[in-house]
């Protein structure tokens, strides 16, 4: 398990489900994330993730359930 401290430099990485996590800056992203555009410590990444993703669903089960042209994708 990769643990990482409040204060050590991070990223903010998503996958093509929008989902976001924090990730070390000095690490390659893992196989299907990018970079989202934010870095900072852990805690400022963690506070950008939590003011933008505010659907935890993945874009494919918004896209399931939500009726055709609503679907809105999280601000990156």
């Amino acid at each position: 398990m990769l643990l990482i401290e409040d204060e050590d430099p991070c990223k903010v990485v998503v996958n093509h489900e929008e989902q976001y996590s924090s990730w070390p800056q000095g690490r390659d992203n893992p196989p299907g994330w990018n970079e989202a555009g934010k870095k900072g410590t852990k805690h400022e990444c963690l506070a950008w993730i939590d003011e933008r993703w505010t659907d935890m669903r993945p874009l494919s089960l918004r896209r399931f359930t939500e009726p055709a042209g609503h679907v809105t994708g999280n601000n990156r």
